[in-house]
């Protein structure tokens, strides 16, 4: 996926875990970050701590998302996807993927993996892996300034 295309539409889920949502409540309304992660991903896990403090700070100025992208047929257990969302803090929307066509949407790869779109659904950033959490917390906020310029 390229810088500043739109976002995909939230569609080809299997389930949505802690309720849904489309792009057209997200788009227009404020800057969003979408996670991909995996069950059997031990890096998704270990950075699961700092998505959800992202998630609490920003509450009120950033949408957060979280799409479950199965690595292998393990990974397609919905009562473990509940259960290790739970384990994790994990209260975001949980877009269940386990046909891919999020996934595919995306063109991802990776888990654990970040995207950031400004409120217009346009992605201004992507970034894989465990490590980069300060990265990621600067390029949101550079997202979560032209908000605050703006108004």
């Amino acid at each position: 996926m390229k810088l500043r295309a739109d976002m995909p539409e939230l569609q080809g889920e299997t389930a949505w875990l802690n309720g849904q949502v489309t792009k057209s409540e997200l788009v227009g309304d404020k800057p969003t970050l979408i996670h991909f992660w995996s069950i059997s991903c031990h890096l998704c896990k270990e950075a699961m701590p700092d998505v959800n403090n992202f998630r609490d700070q920003y509450k009120d100025e950033l949408n957060v998302i979280a799409v479950h992208m199965p690595r292998s047929e393990k990974d397609l257990d919905l009562g473990e996807i509940k259960e290790v969302a739970n384990e994790h803090g994990i209260t975001q929307p949980i877009f269940v993927d386990s046909d891919m066509k999020l996934t595919d949407a995306f063109e991802n790869q990776y888990v654990p993996a970040y995207y950031v779109f400004d409120k217009d659904g346009k992605l201004r950033h992507f970034q894989a892996g465990g490590s980069g959490m300060k990265m990621l917390e600067k390029r949101v906020n550079r997202v979560l300034d032209e908000v605050r310029n703006a108004e």
